[in-house]
């Protein structure tokens, strides 16, 4: 009892073993494996964990979680655009998503609101809805996954997130860029910067050609179609570029920061 048990593979570089596992699979089996929690646990295993009666399920869970973000992250491609559907497609009615309900959403006045800047930006002043309204609008028919297995595609519009961070003066050399929300328990998230610089990121106003609804995160959602759905939030009231990972509402339960593609 209380043995060590060493699983590492003398000479196998940790990269390296991961991307042969994955080119053995199709594409589509590619993708899940490499986005499966469970599937990158049992390589975590193979690549230096220690397993002994000590160690917690908690920590372990926690270091496969850390090790599928990174193993997403270094995926990810920057360049690659998600899939866009012409107006036809939208799903309507949409759904609304929230872990409440909709009647619970935050009501927000237009004239009680600003976005607050915060951080590694030369820029930090607050801006107000109609000053954000007068920013270039880009238009995105794209698919919302939600983590619970559905999804439904919307028309959105707004500023890219990456134009916005130029305006402002962000050090785009930082990790992060973490929103937060006005929802009741104070939601928040962060967003790694690559993804942050996506052409697709998407700072929204509108949803189908009309100001954001209430249900829809009023008057501002971040629109990222290469994560998953709770990755994209809505009701924001603040937004800080750091290099500190300060967690997020549901991060901090459990699920993969990175949660993408």
């Amino acid at each position: 009892m209380g043995r060590i048990r060493k699983l590492l593979i003398p000479g196998v570089d940790k990269k390296v073993l991961v991307k042969d596992a994955a080119r053995l699979l199709p594409d589509p089996a590619r993708r899940r494996f490499l986005a499966g929690g469970a599937s990158l646990g049992a390589l975590t295993l193979l690549t230096g964990c220690d397993v002994s009666d000590s160690f917690s399920a908690e920590r372990m869970l926690k270091q496969i979680s850390k090790f599928n973000d990174g193993v997403q992250a270094w995926m990810f491609n920057p360049n690659a655009l998600a899939p866009e559907f012409p107006e036809s497609a939208i799903t309507r009615p949409f759904p609304f998503n929230g872990y409440y309900d909709q009647d619970d959403a935050p009501d927000i006045k237009a004239a009680d609101w600003k976005l607050e800047v915060r951080g590694l930006v030369e820029n930090k002043k607050s801006w107000t809805l109609d000053e954000l309204y007068k920013l270039p609008e880009v238009k995105q028919v794209t698919r919302h996954i939600c983590v619970e297995g559905w999804s439904a595609i919307g028309s959105w519009s707004g500023t890219p997130l990456r134009d916005f961070l130029k305006l402002i003066g962000a050090d785009t050399r930082a990790k992060y860029v973490w929103f937060q929300c006005a929802d009741k328990d104070g939601y928040n998230s962060p967003l790694d910067m690559r993804t942050a610089l996506h052409p697709q990121t998407q700072m929204t106003f509108k949803f189908a050609d009309q100001i954001l609804p209430r249900a829809y995160g009023y008057p501002m959602k971040i629109r990222v179609p290469t994560k998953l759905g709770f990755k994209n939030p809505k009701y924001v009231i603040s937004m800080e570029v750091t290099n500190d990972y300060k967690g997020g509402y549901w991060e901090d339960q459990g699920y993969n920061s990175f949660s993408g593609n």
